[in-house]
């Protein structure tokens, strides 16, 4: 499912713990690896007066040795421009599967560089996501050596996951399901299929029909479920919430200890200028799972 995938790295504690926590990626068929080094051209002037090439190389090559002890075959790449548009155009022209990038979860206080990364390629992709979430405080800087103790940590997202997967039905919301149904084989213990009945849509004036709404959707989420398990040995819970749909599924993360959220990035509604609606963008950014976004356009691999 994962085979080919791009890892973004700027070589901060936050990149190490990121790359420390890949090794599940292997139970979804994971197998080369791509170390991208994204450099902006003032970024790389900056270093070139900072930094030695061997910094930058010793750096990359320490975390390919990481990557290659768990199994991956890896290569690695520094990149000069646009992060965004760079990775994004090498995961298409080169046809990789996902791109997996971390991020602590989004905080009013500012964005450090590794989440601010994250979050520009997200909305520029047109390949699957995958968003390690990092917990802790972390106090390295790119390129240091010297970085100082912290307690940093990654959710990790191996087949022993509890996933959740919220729909609302929608072309892309389907196409993602076809992700989930192959995690689902790769040995996934848990999933939670849930639909959040948006009151901003149904209130007040469908208030009244909300009971045969969720009769109807009762049997989509039932109809999903017998497709997962006639795949896999998987137990698979259904909920049906009435609210905003980000806050019920952010609340839920945390409620059933859900390690990775998996759902598509455009929902009903949604124009292509705003292809990250507002569900999946806040999910992305204020979870505090890991995140797997299906853009709805992405390439089947």
């Amino acid at each position: 499912m994962f085979e080919r995938f791009i890892v973004a790295t700027d070589l901060s504690e936050a990149s190490y713990v990121l790359v420390n926590s890949l090794g599940g990626l292997r139970a979804y068929g994971a197998k080369e690896c791509l170390l991208l080094l994204p450099l902006s051209m003032q970024e790389s002037a900056s270093i070139a007066l900072s930094y030695s090439t061997v910094v930058l190389e010793d750096g990359l090559q320490g975390q390919k040795k990481i990557l290659e002890d768990m199994g991956y075959t890896v290569e690695t790449r520094v990149i000069l421009g646009s992060a965004k548009k760079e990775i994004n155009r090498i995961a298409v022209e080169e046809n990789y599967s996902i791109i997996v990038v971390g991020a602590p979860k989004h905080s009013l206080i500012g964005e450090v560089l590794f989440e601010h990364l994250a979050y520009d390629v997200i909305h520029y992709t047109r390949k699957p996501v995958l968003i390690i979430r990092l917990k802790g405080q972390s106090v390295g800087k790119p390129f240091s050596s010297d970085n100082k103790i912290s307690n940093l940590k990654a959710v990790n997202c191996d087949v022993n996951n509890h996933v959740l997967f919220p729909t609302d039905f929608s072309e892309n919301a389907d196409y993602a399901f076809t992700y989930l149904e192959k995690i689902v084989v790769s040995g996934v213990r848990k999933v939670t299929l849930l639909h959040v009945q948006d009151k901003t849509r149904i209130s007040p004036h469908l208030e009244d029909r909300l009971q045969e709404f969720n009769k109807i959707d009762e049997a989509r989420l039932q109809n999903m479920k017998r497709v997962l398990q006639e795949k896999a040995d998987v137990e698979v819970e259904i909920l049906i919430k009435f609210g905003f749909p980000a806050v019920e599924i952010l609340n839920l993360v945390d409620e059933l200890n859900v390690q990775l959220v998996v759902m598509g990035s455009q929902g009903r509604g949604f124009v292509k200028e705003f292809f990250l609606g507002s569900v999946s963008h806040n999910v992305a950014r204020q979870s505090t799972s890991s995140v797997l976004l299906i853009p709805a356009k992405c390439e089947k691999n």
